[in-house]
This record gives structure tokens, sequence and C-alpha cells, in this order.
């Protein structure tokens, strides 16, 4: 498995599993947790993957 094929979650839409290579923006929020949002690759929403 490749860094790029990392599972970071699924979808809220649609429940597809979402690798790190669809990350859009990662971020630290004030309490030190990082976060992303990433495209979906089924639904080409930009979600918060869960």
């Amino acid at each position: 498995m490749t860094p790029d094929d990392d599972v970071l979650g699924r979808c809220p839409d649609c429940a597809t599993k979402i690798t790190r290579a669809w990350i859009l923006i990662e971020y630290e929020n004030t309490e030190g947790q990082t976060g992303v949002w990433a495209e979906c690759p089924e639904c080409d929403d930009v979600v918060e993957p869960q």
C-alpha cells in the first residue's frame, strides 16, 4: 500500500472510501487536531471524510 492508498474515511454522502490521493486541504485546528477536506471520487462533492 502506498501513502496515496491510505484510507482517510468514507464520504458522508455516499459512503465511498476516500484515500489520501483525494485530499484538497489538510489543516490543524485550534485544539491541535488535524482535519482534512477531500473530494469524493464517486459523487464529486468536497467533504470531510467520516
